[in-house]
């Protein structure tokens, strides 16, 4: 059977009458990297933050690394890097002094040759001795992933890190995580992005504080029996009006210069979709539906 880096039962956690995390259960095995999707306020970083530590949770029982993630939470953090949403480092410090000074706090042995290879390996030698607040996003990017495996943990959380970098920094950011992975790293990542939730071994999506669905991205797309049509045409992105409350239409919006149409239920959308196959200078066929169809579909409905 498949270690099992975190198996938490019930995760929940609620601020005032606020439920921000509603009994969620998570099942990760090592070595795995998991993507968590979900609108603003959908609960992503609340869980991330109780699972390693950093919050408490009103309700919810089981194990992180092989710990009780309620009583070993200290134990628990020193296995886990944790990468935050904002840029958490001493910008008036180097690249170098920074993971110097992290290192110490972990209180890494052999900290001159950690530092040193950590900053090979995240191609930062070049750059070691320019300041932090000196460097793009997705040096920044770079430098704080470097700060998180300093302590060689077991677990990597990542909350949102590749928001505001460029695509290439994107790109180099995740065959860092795909390296890592295959070392047996267990790594899980909020993202808005569905390029980057496509990397992903498996999904999770959280609205409003629940798991609406899981899977591999197949396994995703599949369980929302989602039906999707594109019309493409000069007089397709005039007509996205005209779908609003149609009989099986669940969403229709753009996606570049076509226009999706998606619905759940198959014989009304087909037999919207009809009234628009012979309209000149319109193209209509029925596609795969995409992650992101799946996705605002299920933020639409709810």
């Amino acid at each position: 059977m498949t270690e099992m880096a975190i198996d938490v039962k019930g995760l929940t956690k609620r601020f005032g009458s606020k439920v921000a995390v509603d009994h969620v259960d998570i099942a990760v095995p090592r070595g795995q990297v998991w993507g968590f999707l979900g609108p603003n306020g959908s609960g992503k970083t609340t869980t991330i933050r109780m699972l390693c530590g950093l919050l408490t949770a009103d309700e919810g029982e089981g194990v992180c690394l092989g710990l009780d993630f309620r009583t070993q939470s200290e134990a628990i953090k020193r296995q886990v890097g944790y990468m935050t949403q904002k840029f958490s480092f001493w910008e008036d410090l180097s690249i170098r002094e920074n993971l110097e000074f992290v290192a110490r706090l972990y209180g890494v042995e052999g900290r001159k040759a950690r530092v040193d290879g950590t900053l090979k390996r995240l191609g930062l030698e070049k750059r070691q001795d320019q300041l932090a607040g000196q460097l793009s996003g997705g040096w920044k990017q770079r430098m704080a992933l470097a700060a998180c495996l300093l302590h060689d943990p077991q677990l990597l959380l990542l909350d949102e890190p590749t928001a505001g970098v460029d695509p290439k920094a994107r790109r180099d950011f995740w065959e860092q995580i795909h390296a890592l992975s295959d070392e047996g790293l267990t790594v899980l990542v909020s993202t808005h992005y569905m390029d980057e939730a496509e990397r992903c071994d498996r999904i999770v999506y959280i609205l409003n504080g629940k798991m609406v669905a899981g899977g591999t991205v197949a396994e995703v797309i599949e369980q929302s029996r989602l039906v999707t049509y594109i019309l493409e045409g000069r007089e397709a992105r005039h007509l996205i009006g005209e779908f609003q409350d149609q009989p099986g239409v669940d969403y229709a919006g753009f996606f570049g210069a076509a226009l999706h149409v998606s619905g759940r239920d198959r014989a009304a959308l087909e037999r919207t979709i009809a009234a628009y196959r012979d309209r000149p200078g319109l193209e209509v066929r029925e596609v795969a539906p995409s992650l992101e169809d799946v996705f605002i579909q299920l933020q639409e409905k709810a």
